[in-house]
């Protein structure tokens, strides 16, 4: 994949003024004169993947301006190794057969920088932290007082709660570390402060920042307070410091383990809140890491984040140790820790160690052969990363050879040394001031530290504050929702009451009706069904010689029939004709039944009445009419009887006068 790479070099102090060079695809090319912030601009438009310089010191106080404004997946690089252990920009073209045709012209040292770069020589200049804060909190003020501010505030806090589990989710579901704190309000949050084990890189498009509505969600990087080096290639790591098999183990508190190839312990350092930064400190003090090793499986991504870091290969057991296993690899070693995270981080490193031992005493033995015992330890790094022997030693032989050549003293140096010393003295009088500021700081992190601790005691208070000012807003809630319910069940009270009244002043009418003995109340039902004759009964009640008055009887059976029968009610009237197997049913009970129009039914509502002189009339006409039918039926049922009898008797004469002629 094609990369583009900008070598650049300071021409000038004041004004600061870089000649500029672009590496792309083998590709040289002469970019011209430019000021910091043309610069800036110019590295901006074209997003170059690396950026790089003989010394980063040359951008001086604007350092930290440069790496913030570079773009994002842009690395800043200096090429000449790492503070303290830098090498000149020459001996390194040499080492890589690059000719330097005029060691003072700017535009040559930019070139340098860049075909240097684009062999993976130099170190990426870190400013940031592997750390991302990301915080969701409120996005507008509440306003002043009132029950709409308070409910809007309580929506708002349960957005931002929302909001945070949402984002929790997501990192977790994405396997990436972090710590959350949060701070409760309303029963849900007023804000939620997330600290990612991740670059801002990672989290592009997992994670996205959210401004102007009723909740913000703000991203930003942890700059470093002291700025980092990691190597391009992790063999130029290997050539210039001690290697070694790192074991972690992550959590609030982490362990750390360092043992060198063979097998000796380095450094061993348990710490808590211990954030990545400061791991990739500590472990760089002590060496380069060729493995990184975890006592679990699967990895964490902790230690993951650690090794790619690093550009280390990671080790991960076939299956997590045992505490059994870690003890007994502990008792090999002779060593005793101060705590669980200690043995566990040495565990892991050991337990790597003893994965390539075999492999690691063959390189020992064959360099012995060679007479390369003293850079066993770069051989052995190299053999890790997947080189074959025989490549290793190559390697290790071919660099060793320029930096010979470079020990020998030159009889007369022929350049002006003028430029060099006044550097020095500059750098002095930095390291001076610096001297003189790391003393300030110090002072000044003693006083905040002792305002922290003054600021702890007060959290302390203020906590138990809180507390029982939610104690108070979760009683007073209780107390509304109780309000609401009881509320609530008065309504319900009211409408049944208002139901009630009604009802008892319809049975009031019809009470006055039927005292007053000039009309007879009839009791109202919608439909002759059993759902009505249940609600009648339950509002109004049946009393036995009640008149019932059905607006529409259709669809009546006979099982209801039988019912108004057995409540042994007086007559039953009805707007429409009844149903034949209601009205036959009734019948043979003599229940009377009349259509309202022959009655003349007044109905107001719910209410209907009827003269009582008309009923009674209707009443005695129907039964005197039923009652002579019923006669006739029972003299003609007579008559059928006698005849049939008759028929029979001659019939039965007839048999006997035959029988009797026969004998004969």
């Amino acid at each position: 994949m094609p990369i583009l790479i900008l070598g650049i070099d300071i021409i000038s102090e004041h004004p600061k003024r870089f000649a500029v060079v672009s590496w792309f695809n083998g590709r040289l090319e002469r970019k011209g004169e430019f000021t910091l912030y043309r610069l800036i601009r110019f590295i901006q438009s074209k997003r170059p993947d690396i950026v790089a310089m003989d010394s980063v010191t040359e951008l001086g106080d604007d350092l930290r301006k440069f790496l913030r404004a570079l773009p994002s997946g842009t690395k800043l690089v200096q090429v000449t190794g790492r503070p303290g252990e830098q090498r000149s920009l020459s001996s390194l073209a040499r080492e890589q057969g690059i000719r330097i045709t005029d060691k003072f012209d700017p535009y040559e040292e930019a070139k340098v920088c860049a075909l240097l770069a684009s062999k993976g020589i130099g170190y990426e200049v870190l400013a940031f932290e592997d750390e991302v804060i990301i915080k969701v909190t409120r996005g507008r003020s509440h306003g002043k007082g009132g029950w709409s501010q308070d409910r809007y505030r309580k929506r708002v806090h349960n957005l931002v709660r929302d909001k945070v589990r949402e984002i929790e989710d997501r990192l977790r579901r994405a396997d990436v570390p972090f710590d959350l704190e949060v701070e409760e309000k309303d029963y849900g949050l007023a804000k939620g402060e997330f600290k990612v084990y991740a670059s801002r890189e990672e989290l592009a498009g997992l994670i996205r920042p959210m401004r102007g509505g009723d909740v913000e969600v703000r991203i930003y990087p942890v700059e470093r307070a002291e700025l980092g080096f990691a190597p391009l290639k992790s063999e130029r790591a290997i050539e210039e410091r001690r290697s070694i098999i790192v074991g972690i183990d992550p959590g609030i508190t982490v362990g750390i383990a360092a043992i060198d190839l063979s097998g000796n312990i380095v450094a061993l350092h348990s710490e808590r809140n211990m954030p990545v930064g400061e791991v990739f400190r500590f472990i760089s003090d002590v060496g380069h890491p060729v493995i990184v090793a975890t006592d679990v499986n699967p990895a964490p991504g902790f230690v993951e984040k650690i090794a790619r870091s690093f550009k280390a290969q990671l080790f991960v057991p076939r299956e997590s140790l045992r505490v059994e296993e870690k003890n007994e690899l502990l008792r090999n070693l002779g060593v005793s820790v101060e705590d669980d995270h200690q043995r566990d981080a040495l565990a892991a490193a050991y337990k790597a160690y003893l994965r390539l031992k075999p492999k690691l005493e063959h390189v020992e033995a064959k360099l012995r052969e060679a007479g390369l015992t003293k850079k066993a330890d770069e051989v052995k790094a190299l053999v890790i990363q997947g080189y074959n022997l025989g490549e290793a030693m190559q390697r290790v032989t071919l660099r060793e050879r320029p930096k010979r050549e470079e020990e020998k003293p030159e009889e007369k140096p022929s350049v002006d040394l003028e430029p060099y010393l006044k550097r020095i003295r500059e750098l002095e009088k930095r390291i001076e001031f610096l001297e003189r500021e790391n003393a300030e700081l110090r002072e000044i992190i003693k006083e905040q530290r002792k305002t922290i601790g003054r600021l702890e005691r007060r959290l302390v208070d203020y906590d138990e504050e809180v507390r029982r000012k939610v104690l108070r807003e979760r009683e007073l809630e209780a107390k509304v929702k109780r309000i609401e319910r009881l509320e609530r069940e008065l309504r319900e009270a009211k409408a049944i009451i208002e139901r009630l009244s009604r009802d008892l002043a319809q049975v009031k009418r019809m009470n006055v009706v039927e005292i007053r003995g000039s009309a007879v109340p009839l009791k109202v039902m919608e439909v002759l069904s059993w759902r009505e004759l249940e609600r009648l009964e339950r509002e109004i009640g049946i009393r036995r010689g009640d008149v019932l008055f059905v607006v529409n009887p259709a669809g009546a059976g006979k099982a209801i029939a039988e019912s108004l029968i057995e409540k042994k009610i007086r007559a039953l009237i009805t707007e429409k004709p009844l149903p034949q197997p209601v009205a036959e049913i009734l019948r043979e009970a003599h229940v009377p039944f009349f259509t309202s129009e022959e009655l003349d039914v007044k109905r107001v509502d719910e209410f209907a009445v009827v003269e009582r002189e008309t009923l009674e009339k209707a009443i005695e006409g129907l039964l005197a009419k039923w009652g002579e039918e019923d006669r006739e039926r029972e003299t003609e049922k007579f008559l059928r009887l006698i005849e049939e009898y008759r028929i029979e008797r001659a019939k039965e004469l007839m048999r006997k006068a035959e029988d009797e002629s026969k004998s004969y």
